[in-house]
């Protein structure tokens, strides 16, 4: 299977962690966010950066993820009403801390609060099957300057 990250290109030649909390991680846990596509890894940054920053050097990153590696998964059903709005994180931390501390799956599939429909897929760069996760390809990427841009349009 493949997943997408798009970051600063001068990050995509590894995959790593900086252990920063998300929505579904707590600060110290040492986890990637990926995308099912390469258009809800574009969504994922435009939300999360303000559309600051979008005229910097990207690259896609594409991941290949064994089909043989366990993935567990955290449905929207398994969530209260109310689990896409942002103060909702208290909610999930603690979900993906739990899946992160135990280390049962390599990768945990969430539903993307952008796109309920579509999934993320958090990779634990600590689980002793994360070695067999690699980088497929790397890709430039642009911004549209449509999107969240600054400059008068």
């Amino acid at each position: 299977m493949e997943v997408y990250r798009i970051c600063l290109a001068k990050y995509a030649g590894d995959l790593f962690a900086s252990g920063i909390r998300g929505r579904w991680n707590m600060k110290g846990s040492f986890v990637i966010y990926t995308a099912g596509s390469r258009a809800l890894a574009c969504l994922e940054n435009v939300v999360h950066r303000s559309g600051e920053g979008l005229h910097d050097n990207f690259k896609t990153i594409v991941i290949d993820i064994p089909d043989d590696l366990l993935i567990e998964i955290i449905s929207s059903d398994d969530l209260p009403a109310n689990w896409q709005e942002t103060k909702s994180y208290p909610v999930y931390q603690p979900l993906g801390h739990a899946w992160y501390q135990k280390s049962t799956s390599p990768v945990l599939r969430v539903p993307s609060s952008i796109i309920p429909e579509e999934f993320n897929y958090i990779l634990n760069t600590r689980h002793s099957d994360f070695s067999r996760i690699k980088i497929k390809s790397t890709e430039d990427f642009f911004f549209d300057p449509r999107i969240k841009t600054d400059l008068p349009g």
